[in-house]
């Protein structure tokens, strides 16, 4: 799999063949994989038994998107929280099989499986698993996640679910990236901008994000799922002092990234959210538990700055602490 995040020239190639020749198998696969950690995104593979080691990665850029190919003896493509975390990367994958294989995965509380022609929507920003078979060949259009959400702010429903290689809109999207890889490159700001939108167009129509199945989605989908997730393991921790972003989306298998944004949509950001709880906790135990001391009442809430904490508490309040007794 291919994401972006990097500066890419028009063209990058980036094939175990380029590797040294003098190490063995396992020894060109460990440094293949960890070049692919530095320069590309955080995925833990595993490799074919059976055939020697072999990768390559083609990636052409179209202003912030990639079409690229990934081809070689990867068998299985693991994305777990820790690598999440590692990177922070939350684009968008649409994964398209280009060989006999078949290509399995889960993502979401979706399993899916995709043969010839098939294809699936995936996120970075979520754990994810795939496997396929010795020898694989695959196609990714990859958009960063603001560019496919502007256009379709319900696309997190259509994860996971497989695309027939009959869909008309597929096989106009698979032509349409062959001319942008095959043709001359685009300089011009306006073509580029212009094939941008076009791709992210055809994949709203590719999965569903755009027509009669997008307008079925409603408010039940992943993405609502997702918040609801997000909201209440902040309910259940704001009083932890150690409590972040970044720590309830390794928790729920998110980027952090993706945490913000979801909780953006609401107006209410994620230390807006932590702050507010925390104040209505010390509001109601210094009105109900007189014996406790102020100090305490903070330290329990949450807050580990006194000062802080009354200086929060009156802005918010309009009195003191003590007042509210």
């Amino acid at each position: 799999m291919f994401i972006g995040g990097k500066l890419l020239s028009r063209k990058t190639v980036f094939s175990s063949a380029q590797l040294p020749s003098h190490l063995n198998d396992r020894e060109r696969f460990s440094l293949w994989q960890d070049i692919h950690v530095a320069e590309i995104w955080s995925v833990e593979y595993g490799i074919s038994e059976k055939l020697a080691f072999e990768a390559a990665i083609e990636a052409t850029a179209v202003g912030e998107l990639v079409l690229g190919q990934m081809s070689g003896t990867i068998k299985h493509a693991t994305r777990k929280a820790s690598n999440i975390a590692d990177d922070d990367n939350d684009g968008y994958l649409l994964l398209i099989n280009k060989a006999d294989t078949l290509l399995t995965g889960a993502q979401a509380g979706r399993e899916y499986g995709v043969g010839r022609g098939e294809a699936v929507l995936v996120t970075a920003a979520e754990a994810l698993k795939m496997t396929g078979s010795d020898s694989n060949v695959w196609a990714n259009v990859v958009v960063p996640r603001a560019i496919l959400t502007q256009a379709f702010p319900q696309i997190d429903d259509r994860l996971a679910v497989k695309i027939g290689a009959e869909s008309e809109a597929l096989d106009l999207l698979k032509r349409y990236c062959q001319l942008l890889e095959t043709g001359r490159p685009l300089t011009s700001p306006d073509l580029i901008t212009h094939a941008t939108e076009t791709i992210v167009d055809l994949i709203g129509l590719v999965t569903g994000a755009k027509g009669q199945a997008a307008e079925l989605a409603g408010l039940r989908g992943l993405r609502a799922a997702r918040l609801q997730a997000v909201l209440a393991k902040i309910a259940s921790d704001f009083a932890k002092p150690g409590i972040s972003a970044q720590g309830v989306a390794q928790e729920l298998g998110l980027s952090a990234r993706y945490v913000h944004d979801l909780l953006q949509e609401t107006g209410i950001s994620f230390s807006e959210r932590v702050l507010e709880l925390r104040l209505q906790s010390a509001h109601r135990m210094l009105s109900q538990r007189h014996d406790m001391r102020v100090s305490d009442v903070a330290l329990i809430s949450g807050f580990s700055d006194v000062s802080y904490f009354n200086r929060c508490f009156r802005r918010r309040f309009g009195h003191t602490p003590t007042s509210a007794r």
